[in-house]
């Protein structure tokens, strides 16, 4: 097959699709394998990493499209990238395409066999090609939370350790999955008080067995919620649900119960947010204020450490992408139903059904998908 990486070009976006390590893996399977020059730069790879693994440098993006069977991505496809996917291409990449309408339309327009990285399933009913970016980004979210409380930058001028004789920041993580204990880990890390709240008694147990005290937990209530929001320094939404849009799980008419200066961390917000408030920004302009409560809500969080996230995702994705070169999209999905979870569309049909009840639109099985 020919696999083809191109140059992520949304905003502030130094990840890379594919690793020299991964370009070696497929070339040692036969498969030929093209990468934009200058692609993998923002990661710390340079084009001749590439070459020495037996890839091909392509002088553009549209040389890339216009050559490949396959194309590997990070972040969903930018309008003018989705203007150069065809029938007959599979796009690997993450899409997140709940709370996308436009993106959505384009694919199926385009009639690509697009499969979604956050969509692939595994034994345990986790989400495998999702968790190495969300220990990224949960981890990181304690740490941009801290430089938005600082007063240089908005916040209330908070310390989240305190120090001796002064109280430390009193940190709320709303979701108990991958995501928020990363983010409890760190926090508690830097001294904050922590207090975790999820809606699975199972998952509470275990989160209380591993932080061994360090960290509280709480049942997700909506009167704990609204309790704990008001009383937080920080506010962590690390809430999802598998393709389909986040819940709004803090109002408006809640961040006026806040403590002024108070600071939100949305990881959510690849799928929509889990604040009413919350709207995707940039690294470049990551916070925004909203009733005196600062908002970071960077759709693309783990960018900022692109070298760490880009080899923790190609490890993740490297045997996959491999499975889909060797064997064909249809093969490979029909033997391995947790990748098969990860085909969102097919020809102009939509596969996954989450994002067909968060769009309104009309959906099929991946089983119907694999006979057209």
């Amino acid at each position: 097959m020919k696999i083809g990486c191109p140059k992520e070009i949304k905003p502030q976006e130094f990840r890379v699709g594919m690793t020299p390590i991964a370009a070696r893996e497929a070339v040692a399977h036969g498969h030929e394998v093209l990468v934009e020059t200058g692609a993998g730069v923002g990661s710390g790879f340079a084009d001749a990493d590439y070459i020495a693994a037996g890839a091909r440098i392509a002088a553009d993006a549209a040389e890339v499209f216009a050559k490949s069977e396959m194309i590997v991505k990070v972040k969903e496809p930018q309008a003018v990238e989705r203007a150069r996917l065809r029938e007959g291409q599979v796009l690997f990449t993450y899409l997140h395409l709940a709370p996308d309408p436009e993106q959505t339309k384009d694919l199926l327009t385009s009639g690509v066999t697009a499969i979604a990285y956050e969509t692939v399933t595994d034994d345990r009913g986790g989400l495998p090609l999702l968790a190495p970016m969300s220990e990224v980004a949960g981890r990181l979210a304690p740490q941009v939370g801290a430089w938005t409380l600082q007063k240089a930058n908005g916040g209330r001028g908070v310390l989240l350790g305190g120090v001796p004789g002064v109280l430390p920041a009193k940190v709320l993580v709303i979701g108990g999955g991958v995501v928020g204990a990363q983010a409890a880990r760190v926090a508690a890390g830097m001294g904050a008080d922590v207090t975790i709240l999820d809606r699975s008694v199972p998952r509470l147990r275990y989160l209380d067995d591993i932080f061994h005290g360090t960290v509280k937990t709480g049942y997700a209530s909506a009167g704990l919620t609204a309790e704990l929001v008001a009383e937080a320094d920080m506010v962590i939404g690390a809430v999802l649900i598998p393709g389909a849009a986040a819940p709004k799980l803090v109002t408006r008419a809640q961040l006026k119960t806040m403590k002024p200066g108070a600071a939100i961390v949305d990881v959510a917000i690849d799928q929509g947010g889990c604040f009413e408030t919350s709207r995707a920004t940039t690294h470049q302009d990551p916070i925004y204020e909203v009733d005196g409560i600062l908002h970071y809500c960077v759709a693309n969080m783990p960018g900022a450490v692109a070298r760490t996230s880009t080899m923790a995702l190609g490890n993740a994705t490297m045997p996959f992408m491999l499975a889909l070169a060797d064997k064909g999209w249809k093969r490979a999905c029909a033997e391995d139903r947790h990748l098969m979870a990860g085909l969102n569309t097919h020809k102009g049909k939509l596969t996954y059904a989450a994002v067909g009840a968060a769009l309104g639109l009309p959906s099929i099985t991946p089983e119907e998908a694999l006979a057209i």
